[in-house]
């Protein structure tokens, strides 16, 4: 039995693509260790990289190019100075050289060393080759695929083994909802408490709370950069950065000066229906902007759905529950991620896989279980509202224009992070014994529409408004 951990769901990053950015940025830097534990790195005289499929096809979009040459050099994209990226490039592209690992330098030419294939490699869409050749003329290479989310496995899953070693102890493994609805009702648990126990098998409490801080502090700052930025975002597509204006309409007071304040400010402020639907579109639009921007998100469960569960929380925090604090942050976030792992399981949160049902639709499924259960919900009402989040996403096609992670993924979050809200307020009046569709078999259903879905409509800019909306026009 899989076992996957919060903190695999929900991870720090850059933008703009947890698969085509944070996961080949990871996979530089476990082919770095291939090589070290090889004996070999000291002789590499030359690097390439061979892009694949969706990687190739979205690719510049998506910055692959950029993510890899940044994991060459060693940088961890958890705290890796956002605002040195542009310099760290520009130096490589005039230099002709990198230093791998930040200790060894080697001639690269990023137009020519790292090369865009259109093929689809067997395993997964999203494939990664490095090759080096090494000072005694010998070659070597490494094959990875980045499956969404940041996650990065080779085809012999030798890893993923030894992940499922790790986590055999977990005192209450899931696989599926009926599982852990078992598990809350045996134990008399909700479904953050069985979580928390499961996370409490690999490391302190403590941990656990510092991890899901410093998560929730990245939510929170992206929204807070996001509303507080203006301009245009990179790219071409020439898209106005809308976070920025609609946060200055909808307060009234400006008087603040970092996003506790903010938070303050906005809870003051009166708040009707539509300026609801405004601050949680705000909030949700302003992460998926500074993500598009190569800023710092958290993965939730990817980058390009990322802004749908801050948005949720931050509708909680600051129109349901004023008092809210970092206790129902930690049971959101505890059972958003065991959400998001279930649909890993079953499914797939890669849209080069399954399409834009595997971002956004997870996203909001995570999002409405949490909120869920902070609003009293009991767990059969926490794994209803997921599934009701999930089943009015199914089938949403992933056609990014010009392959960049803005239209139509920007909107979306809103869309999605606004669905989950409505799924909530059904399941919280609905009666989860008279539920015509259980939650497994909306995973089942997605993933069986995943593999029915043409293959322009997943990642690829090949079909959708990736062909009907000229880069030109915008």
């Amino acid at each position: 039995m899989e076992s996957i951990s919060v903190f695999d769901m929900l991870k720090i990053g850059v933008g703009p693509s947890s698969s085509h950015t944070l996961g080949p940025w990871r996979a530089a830097g476990r082919w770095i260790d291939e090589l070290k534990k090889k004996g070999t790195f000291d002789n590499v005289a030359s690097i390439t990289v061979d892009l694949y499929g969706s990687l190739s096809l979205t690719g510049k979009g998506h910055a692959t190019d950029i993510a890899v040459l940044l994991g060459l050099c060693g940088f961890d994209p958890v705290t890796f100075p956002i605002e040195k990226i542009d310099e760290t490039i520009t130096k490589i592209t005039t230099e002709h050289k990198l230093q791998l690992n930040s200790e060894l330098a080697v001639p690269f030419i990023p137009k020519e060393h790292i090369k865009f294939n259109r093929k689809f490699l067997d395993f997964h869409p999203n494939g990664i080759t490095f090759r080096a050749t090494l000072t005694n003329g010998k070659k070597t290479f490494s094959t990875y695929y980045s499956i969404g989310g940041g996650f990065v496995v080779k085809e012999e899953r030798k890893r993923a083994k030894k992940k499922v070693e790790l986590f055999s102890h977990f005192p209450f493994p899931i696989e599926k909802g009926t599982e852990l609805l078992a598990y809350c009702k045996a134990e008399g648990k909700s479904i953050s408490e069985i979580v928390l126990e499961n996370e409490k098998s690999i490391c302190s409490e403590k941990e656990i709370n510092d991890k899901l801080k410093a998560i929730w502090d990245v939510m929170l700052d992206s929204m807070y950069v996001g509303c507080h930025t203006e301009g245009t975002l990179p790219g071409g597509l020439n898209v106005k950065r809308r976070a920025y204006e609609t946060n200055k309409t909808l307060l009234t007071s400006t008087s603040y000066s970092n996003a506790e304040e903010w938070i303050a400010t906005i809870r003051n402020t009166e708040v009707k229906f539509r300026q609801i639907l405004k601050w949680v579109s705000c909030f949700a639009l302003a992460v998926n902007e500074v993500n598009a921007s190569l800023g710092r998100v958290v993965t939730a469960p990817t980058n390009g759905s990322a802004g749908v569960i801050p948005a949720v929380m931050m509708y909680y925090m600051v129109i349901e529950n004023h008092d809210a604090n970092f206790e129902d942050i930690r049971k959101f976030l505890l059972v958003s991620g065991e959400i998001g792992s279930l649909f890993k399981k079953g499914a797939t949160i890669s849209a080069a896989m399954g399409g834009c049902q595997a971002e956004i639709g997870v996203s909001s499924a995570m999002a409405a279980g949490a909120l869920t259960e902070l609003m009293g919900g009991t767990p059969e009402q926490v794994l209803m509202a997921s599934e009701i989040a999930m089943e009015h996403h199914l089938g949403l096609t992933c056609d990014p224009i010009g392959g960049l992670v803005q239209i139509p993924c920007i909107e979306r979050n809103a869309m999605g992070a606004i669905k989950a809200i409505n799924a909530c307020e059904m399941a919280l009046d609905g009666d989860p014994a008279n539920a015509k569709v259980p939650f497994d078999k909306v995973i089942e259903t997605m993933w069986e529409t995943a593999k029915d879905m043409n293959t322009k409509y997943k990642e690829t800019s090949e079909g959708g408004l990736a062909v009907k909306v000229n880069m030109s026009d915008c």
